[in-house]
């Protein structure tokens, strides 16, 4: 296993697509086919163009491997050269890709002593009232280090509503570990899926996932080589029982639907699988921390980019649109992470970044807003999810502004509390659930299961129970660590106004979203609106200006996601 560049990995390979608005007659020459037989994923025009689509891909020379038929995309074999070229002069393909890496999953090793980089970063129906248990339940022996559940009142609301089994929440991602003894509790592995292959090195030779673990280059439903979503899923919902940490909504249902690869990239196909298998299978609420690539931003017509990587761009926003849109109309609540880049996402910066794989490959683009997407988190129906520290103020490195923020919560600050003993601590970060796995690999735990110095220093924790069952446990930050908070009080919103309706357990996301913001804690703009980071040590690039009121502003949105006031008094935002 890969341990890849820091919170800022946006690893991925250009797809070389295109996109035609009109057929080209049947006479036209066609390109020869050469090269290895290579995957590509077609997008169909729409879904009922599906069928022609997959004969377009016979007549040009490629094979049909798999089809999402819920959003129109097919993967298919083909020679490496001629065939895009040949598939997408049919008027029933959008476009066409080779299937490389276009998604990428931040990583959250350490940098700086637990610095955060720039992160790569719901069933309608009132048949009948809410069978969600309220049992009661009590906190968890680290509890007293997570100032993050303290912040969202989880201590409080599960007094009321820790969360119902019905309620199932999807964790895209790097995967779940779901042996770790805070997770194996509520972790569903019948229902969890692994829409990823690992793959031990790229076209060039250059190492990507590593060596496979397992046979077949799968890995099983409850396995994570990343780390990355078994913090996120620690979050959200580690069992309220007497050992380690607790989460979010100790009770609820965690699935595991992962869509990255080990080394954190992510796929076209496994992506969208990912959100159309959400809907199909009951999802209520979906965890979504990493943003598509290669490109930061994906834009219809960039004049920096070659005609190549704007049809690449198209293809990308319209298939992820496609599946966002499903996932939706399923019923699935879509959370989000903000991203990292410390940046107002209605007023983009430069891109510098795009495309960021092969190595060596970017070039600098002017980012018009009106035409470009950072996606998923400026996709459709998605609530995005900004970062604060303990001390509530705005993390240097979450992205903000009026446009995109619903929510904010608490997703760690390293540099927070300037002048204090606080300052450049790890407690500042959020601690959740590490499989024994990676931590190995990373040099916190020995093979006799011990943390190393390396891990002391790190802030690594070890519990062990009275019968044997060993936890391990990492300080992280990142918007990914406040985008599950908010996924866990949206877990307890749907568990306490959920309703059954033609035999499933379920909420309108958008009824979720209601409430979710309608029950945030106001946060003021800070006085002066405008934030600089010069003394924690960040660069000018790093100042931010609040524009809002109390009400709604860039920095925190709607407010902090706040469980207690959602699960005593959400009822009024759904009258």
């Amino acid at each position: 296993m890969k341990r890849s560049r820091l919170l800022a990995a946006v690893l991925a390979v250009p797809l070389f697509g295109a996109v035609s608005a009109v057929a080209v007659p049947v006479a036209s020459a066609q390109p020869a086919l050469s090269g290895p037989a290579t995957e590509f994923t077609v997008l169909a025009k729409d879904v009922q163009s599906i069928g022609t689509a997959q004969q377009a891909i016979k007549a040009a020379g490629g094979t049909v491997l798999e089809t999402n038929t819920a959003v129109g995309l097919i993967r298919a074999s083909a020679p490496a050269t001629g065939f895009s070229e040949r598939v997408t002069t049919n008027r029933a393909v959008f476009g066409a890709a080779k299937a490389q890496s276009i998604g990428s999953v931040p990583k959250t090793g350490k940098k700086a002593k637990g610095d955060a980089g720039v992160e790569k970063e719901g069933r309608g129906g009132a048949s009948k009232k809410s069978t969600a248990a309220t049992k009661a339940v009590g906190m968890d022996p680290l509890d007293d280090q997570l100032w993050g559940l303290k912040s969202v009142r989880s201590d409080l609301s599960r007094t009321k509503q820790a969360g119902s089994k019905q309620v199932k929440v999807g964790v895209i991602d790097t995967g779940i570990d779901g042996s770790h003894p805070d997770i194996a509790p509520n972790f569903d592995l019948a229902d969890s899926r692994n829409f990823t292959r690992d793959i031990p090195t790229d076209v060039n030779g250059a190492e990507v996932d590593g060596p496979c673990e397992f046979r077949g280059c799968v890995d099983p439903a409850n396995h994570d080589d990343g780390g990355h979503g078994t913090h996120v899923a620690g979050t959200i919902a580690a069992a309220a029982n007497g050992f380690g940490v607790s989460g979010v909504a100790p009770n609820v249902t965690l699935v595991n639907i992962r869509a990255g690869q080990d080394s954190g990239f992510f796929f076209l196909q496994p992506t969208v699988d990912a959100l159309t298998y959400a809907g199909d299978a009951g999802i209520d609420v979906v965890n979504m921390s990493f943003y598509t690539d290669p490109w930061l931003y994906n834009c219809t017509a960039n004049p920096a980019d070659s005609a190549a990587e704007q049809a690449e761009q198209r293809t990308i926003i319209e298939a992820t649109q496609r599946a966002l849109n499903y996932a939706h109309r399923k019923g699935v609540t879509m959370v989000v992470a903000l991203g990292n880049q410390h940046t107002d996402l209605g007023a983009p910066l430069p891109d510098t970044t795009s495309p960021d794989y092969p190595a060596n490959s970017t070039h600098p683009r002017t980012v018009d807003n009106s035409s470009c997407l950072n996606l998923p988190v400026e996709g459709n129906h998605t609530i995005g999810v900004g970062s604060f520290g303990p001390s509530q103020k705005k993390a240097d490195y979450s992205n903000y502004g009026l446009e995109q923020i619903s929510v904010s919560g608490p997703g760690g600050f390293y540099r927070d509390g300037f002048g204090t003993p606080w300052y450049r601590t790890v407690e500042n970060e959020i601690l959740s659930t590490y499989p024994k796995n990676v931590g190995i690999a990373e040099g916190n735990i020995d093979a006799d299961g011990n943390v190393t110095p390396d891990g002391v220093t790190a802030g690594v924790k070890k519990a062990t129970a009275a019968d044997g069952r060993v936890g391990y446990y990492q300080w992280l930050q990142g918007t990914s660590m406040a985008t599950p908070h908010a996924t866990g009080v949206a877990a307890l919103i749907i568990s306490q106004y959920g309703k059954k309706s033609h035999g499933e357990f379920g909420m309108d996301p958008d009824k979720v979203q209601r409430v979710l913001e309608g029950t945030a804690a106001k946060i003021a703009c800070p006085v002066p609106r405008t934030v600089d980071y010069l003394k924690e040590g960040r660069t000018p690039e790093f100042t931010a200006t609040c524009q809002g009121d109390p009400s709604f502003n860039g920095f925190y949105g709607h407010g902090a996601v706040d469980a207690y006031a959602a699960v005593t008094l959400g009822s009024q935002y759904l009258k």
